[in-house]
C-alpha cells in the first residue's frame, strides 16, 4: 500500500478530506519521527514499537573491489509488530 492509498483509506473511513487525511497521516508520522529522536521509543498499544537501535562502527566490504571499508556508527529505527497486528495478519 502506497502513502496515497493509505491517505485515500483514512479520508474514507474517517470521514475526512484527502487534505485533512494527508495532514493526519503527515502529522502522525512526524510525531513517531520526534518520539524516537527524543526518547528512542514510540509505543502503539495493540499495533506496535517503534524503536531506534544505535549500530556500531565496523568494517565491511566492497563487493566489487573486496577492499575493506569503514561503516560509521549510526542510528536505525525498528519495529516490533504488537499482538493485535499479529493476529490480524494470520
Amino acid at each position: 500500500m502506497t502513502k496515497a492509498c493509505l491517505v485515500d483509506y483514512i479520508a474514507e473511513n474517517a470521514d475526512l478530506t484527502k487534505a485533512d487525511a494527508t495532514r493526519a497521516l503527515e502529522a502522525m508520522l512526524a510525531g513517531v519521527e520526534k518520539g524516537l529522536k527524543e526518547e528512542g521509543k514510540v509505543t502503539l498499544v495493540g499495533f506496535g514499537t517503534f524503536t531506534a537501535k544505535k549500530r556500531d562502527a565496523r568494517t565491511g566490504r566492497n563487493p566489487q573491489t573486496g577492499e575493506e571499508v569503514k561503516i560509521p556508527a549510526r542510528v536505525v529505527p525498528g519495529f516490533k509488530a504488537g499482538n493485535k497486528l499479529k493476529d490480524a495478519l494470520n
